[in-house]
């Protein structure tokens, strides 16, 4: 029998947050983020997924070519632009539209040997101080990229929003009014709400809409769960007991041996560690699902294994299922217990469970 952990996929749970943003922003057109291999639920596998998308947002090169070599069709739009002018070539054979946020990259399009016109979206700094132009350098440069001759007019607009996903923020309105009058009497399709703002800001819906972790379900805010955003997890994490005993009173459990039982009491061994994904910093504490019943990580998450406290569910026996986060056991709660965020967690889910697809069969 093969190791136990298991990742899968709900991807009728993906299209139906894709609705949920189509429900929220019906005019607009939607940019779907798949940077990062998808949050960590595979390139490939999400694009299909989010095929109802007008675009797909990635951050390199690689990632837009592996797009490609699948068939994929969409509009491609590369959220960093090019690293490097040996980029730019193959930016025109695969068709992509880019995003330019810096003097060296206008450079790099002016050098461009003639070919496909590059789409291009211009980054302006609203206040986040990530990425891009200045407010006051934004229609001389929208001006000079018009005019260039590797680029495809319109150029689109773009910002990003520093603390959206803190409700109220006074940040976000003088962000928004500050893009507004850098972008005064341009004419060209605009982009700004990403997540956070799509369901908390309907003044920064624009033309575009970029969601990323919504659409896999998870909520951008800390005081709310995904479920009353109306989103629903497509990742479950999943794995068996591979072992149950009881240990005494003060005995230490785990490397370190830093958690000390209560009392005489089961635990269960889990077929799932960091090298899984599994956030090493979870406390104990941080709860699992055993048989569908709640109970708790104890003691530290070791690569491959971890220790659960199997008091609630007394009857557990070696074989049952084990739920890590997903369905059932929301991600953003496991993050909030590892001092995290749910981004990092999902990121780090890569390579060695092995996919089961809940909608076979």
């Amino acid at each position: 029998m093969s190791r136990p952990a298991r990742v899968d996929y709900d991807l009728e749970a993906a299209k139906a947050n894709l609705q949920r943003v189509r429900g929220l922003a019906p005019r607009q057109k939607i940019m779907a983020i798949i940077k990062a291999d998808a949050y960590g639920h595979g390139l490939q596998r999400m694009a299909a997924a989010f095929s109802a998308a007008d675009a797909f947002g990635v951050a390199c090169l690689e990632e837009a070519q592996g797009l490609r070599d699948r068939g994929v069709k969409h509009p491609i739009v590369l959220l960093e632009g090019p690293f490097s002018p040996g980029e730019l070539r193959e930016m025109q054979r695969l068709a992509l539209d880019i995003v330019i946020h810096h003097d060296e990259q206008i450079a790099m399009l002016r050098d461009l040997p003639e070919g496909h016109r590059l789409g291009v979206w211009l980054k302006v700094d609203s206040g986040m101080h990530r990425l891009g132009f200045a407010p006051q350098r934004v229609r001389g440069v929208w001006e000079d990229l018009q005019r260039c001759g590797a680029v495809a007019p319109p150029v689109r607009l773009m910002t990003h929003l520093a603390c959206a996903h803190e409700r109220g923020h006074p940040s976000v309105p003088v962000q928004l009014a500050c893009f507004a009058q850098a972008c005064a009497d341009i004419r060209t399709e605009r982009c700004i709400a990403n997540s956070a703002a799509l369901l908390a800001w309907p003044a920064a819906y624009a033309d575009w809409v970029r969601p990323g972790i919504m659409l896999y379900g998870v909520s951008p805010f800390t005081d709310s769960s995904a479920a009353a955003e109306g989103l629903r997890p497509v990742m479950s994490l999943r794995s068996q007991l591979i072992a149950v005993k009881t240990v005494r009173a003060g005995e230490g459990v785990g490397y370190g041996g830093d958690w000390h039982c209560p009392e005489d009491m089961p635990i269960g061994i889990v077929a799932l560690g960091y090298g899984d994904g599994y956030p090493r910093h979870a406390r104990p504490g941080t709860p699992v699902l055993v048989n569908g019943k709640r109970t708790a990580l104890i003691g530290k998450a070791s690569m491959d294994m971890l220790s659960v406290d199997l008091r609630p569910v007394p009857a557990a026996a070696v074989g049952d299922p084990v739920l890590l986060w997903g369905a059932g056991l929301a991600v953003e709660e496991v993050a909030r217990w590892a001092d995290t965020i749910p981004y990092e967690i999902l990121c780090g889910v890569r390579g060695r469970p092995q996919f089961l697809d809940p909608n076979a069969g």
